[in-house]
């Protein structure tokens, strides 16, 4: 059963990226600087939630069941409205169809998830890195999915817009400064969302890489939550997760163990799926001006 589902997490990514890019090709050419990573942020943002979605409805429903808080009803239909969901989104934001409503609604999905189940688990375990690193990184997706929401809505509610864009960047800095913190502390996992991965021996010169890392995160999370060169600062996560991704993550999962493919996975979804959070947010600031005029972000269409 996990073999199946690991072939559909990979294939639904392999297809969204194909898919994507190929949507993007002639704004990617086009695109300058900064800009030309900034245009593949919903692209990101889309493998990583196809890659998730087939989880929901082979891999193991009965454990995303367990996440649910007891109250909530019909246990058994979370993953896979979940699931759809994500799949949903995923295809809003490569096809550029509706990606107001699919950003905003993803959005508040991930906050959802961070209310019912990270805010809780962090109140009962204060002490523990991890609960606090699960809480950060969802309310991240979240902050990415409502500053690509808040740019597509300058001109309707720009009041609104204003919000959400401030809401994404003061989110994903305090983030990466928490990251950073916790790759200074921990040098002995691996780079990126510091999840408890340990670094893999092959690795040459492994601490090195996580307090660089822990440097470029602290250096470009102060930088966004003062707005100083935010535009730059959030699109440095971006690369620097995008980059993570490409060198370390797989390669691990190219070298995994059968065992261990579907954690693999997951941990190149996530690191993707900031990436992708940092890029959105990079790209509704590029836009945010004081004047509330912005030209039409780079890799969307307005939707509703």
């Amino acid at each position: 059963m996990f073999s199946s589902t690991n072939f559909w997490m990979c294939f639904a990514a392999v297809i969204y990226l194909f898919a994507g890019v190929f949507v993007l090709r002639k704004e990617i050419a086009a695109a300058r600087g900064w800009d030309r990573l900034i245009t593949l942020g919903p692209v990101f943002f889309a493998v990583s939630l196809a890659a998730f979605a087939p989880e929901h409805f082979y891999g193991g429903p009965e454990y995303i069941q367990s996440m649910a808080p007891r109250w909530m009803p019909l246990h058994s239909f979370w993953p896979y409205f979940v699931g759809g969901a994500l799949l949903a989104a995923a295809t809003s934001l490569t096809l550029r169809k509706f990606v107001r409503l699919s950003a905003t609604l993803l959005g508040l999905m991930f906050f959802l998830f961070v209310c019912l189940i990270y805010l809780p688990s962090l109140l009962a375990h204060l002490k523990r890195r991890l609960a606090w690193i699960f809480m950060l990184r969802d309310l991240s997706f979240c902050a990415g999915a409502w500053a690509l929401a808040g740019l597509l809505s300058q001109s309707s509610s720009p009041r609104q817009s204003r919000w959400m864009i401030l809401f994404g960047r003061i989110v994903l800095a305090i983030a990466a400064i928490f990251f950073a913190i916790q790759h200074f502390l921990h040098p002995e996992f691996a780079p990126g969302v510091p999840l408890p991965k340990v670094m893999p021996t092959w690795v040459p010169f492994g601490p090195f890489w996580d307090y660089l890392t822990g440097a470029i995160l602290l250096i470009a999370g102060a930088a966004l939550l003062i707005n100083w060169k935010g535009r730059t600062a959030a699109a440095s996560i971006g690369l620097l997760m995008g980059l993570l991704t490409l060198l370390l993550y797989v390669p691990i999962l190219v070298m995994a163990a059968q065992a261990q493919i579907n954690e693999e996975i997951n941990y190149v979804a996530d690191t993707l799926l900031f990436a992708g959070a940092a890029l959105l947010v990079a790209g509704a600031l590029s836009h945010d001006t004081a004047s509330g005029r912005g030209s039409r972000p780079l890799g969307t269409h307005g939707g509703p």
